[in-house]
């Protein structure tokens, strides 16, 4: 089994099981005829960066690590102060030009925002066309980028 597949067999067992010790994790693979052993699993822990949190039988249980959450707004606001070019509306069409290598990134940023006036978009190295729900929608777009690099 690869490494990523014990990851996240290891992944399901913390969000269905209160896992207190490296060995329930090696006596729940076995049972499943994965055989690893603790040593592996305490890698896997180290690498998933698992911590112990108190748990309702007053013990400790591994839990996932808190998520930061990258506020993804900024993330594209700094991105595209940083690489813009040009933005163009065309219809409902948003075509926005940036320096090369940032086209996958802003276009990926673009469809995490989950724009309501986004219907997707696709990018290449360094261009970005967003596909709007209307000529409305590329205008509202068009404004949110200009804020984003304004403010």
């Amino acid at each position: 089994m690869k490494k990523q597949e014990r990851q996240q067999l290891l992944k399901r067992l913390l969000t269905t099981r209160e896992i207190e010790r490296q060995e329930d994790f090696v006596d729940l693979l076995a049972a499943d005829g994965i055989h690893v052993t603790q040593a592996t699993i305490s890698r896997d822990i180290k690498e998933m960066q698992l911590v112990k949190l108190p748990s309702e039988s007053g013990g400790y249980r591994y839990s996932l690590p808190v998520q930061k959450k990258i506020d993804t707004q900024k993330k594209l606001q700094r991105t595209l102060r940083d690489a813009y070019v040009s933005f163009a509306v065309q219809d409902q069409f948003g075509f926005l030009k940036v320096l090369p290598g940032n086209g996958p990134v802003v276009a990926s940023l673009i469809d995490q925002m989950r724009y309501d006036f986004v219907f997707g978009t696709v990018g290449d190295d360094s261009k970005i066309l967003t596909i709007c729900v209307s000529h409305q929608g590329a205008l509202q777009l068009e404004k949110t980028i200009d804020r984003m690099l304004a403010d």
